[in-house]
């Protein structure tokens, strides 16, 4: 299994007032660089996907894709994207760009229960299935195309749920590990934690 790591960054940002979430400080780096180190020990190569001038993640020094569809078509479009940018990996591993805090040990553990060309990893942490934290093989690129373009639909769980997913849980400590930054509050128990995870 070779995989390539894509930090999802297309989002709207709605709820920061405008403010780009994955540019916005987190004890001293922006969110998207938590993301981008704690992603790229796990995975072979690593890239990013988002929409806009590209060269407002230059520091991180990673290659990034935008979406190959127009308009903001939520995380599946970028799947497509990273899937299409990929040279030799056989599968992706999708990861938000605003969830400082998922495991170290997140595509060990997704990579361990696909045994089938077409079966999908995602992680879940007590009753919630996280999507964007998923494991997906190159396999389905075409199928992924015409679920997007000739169905014109968007849900991942809708798509997933065509071939074998398997959600693999992960214990909650003193936060869930996939609690994601939306707001400005959210930004604000980040750095708490953040700061009580480094102290």
């Amino acid at each position: 299994m070779k995989i390539m790591g894509l930090v999802l960054a297309g989002g709207l940002s709605r709820r920061m007032g405008g403010q780009e979430k994955s540019l916005m400080d987190l004890s001293g780096r922006p969110l998207i660089q938590v993301v981008a180190d704690r992603l790229r020990p796990q995975v072979d190569t690593l890239v990013i996907n988002a929409n806009g001038d590209a060269n407002r993640f230059a520091f991180t020094g990673l290659p990034v894709v935008a979406d190959t569809l127009d308009g903001f078509a939520g995380p599946l479009a970028g799947l497509l994207a990273g899937m299409r940018f990929a040279s030799d990996a056989t599968h992706i591993l999708t990861a938000a760009a605003d969830t400082p805090f998922f495991p170290t040990n997140l595509a060990k553990e997704l990579a361990a229960p696909l045994s089938g060309e077409h079966d999908i990893a995602m992680a879940r942490s007590g009753t919630r299935v996280h999507p964007v934290f998923g494991l997906w093989p190159m396999a389905l690129a075409d199928a992924l195309e015409a679920f997007l373009v000739k169905e014109d639909k968007r849900k991942i769980l809708e798509f997933a749920h065509r071939y074998t997913l398997h959600e693999v849980s992960f214990p909650i400590g003193q936060v869930d590990p996939f609690f994601n930054v939306n707001t400005p509050r959210d930004l604000e128990e980040a750095r708490s934690y953040q700061a009580g995870e480094m102290a």
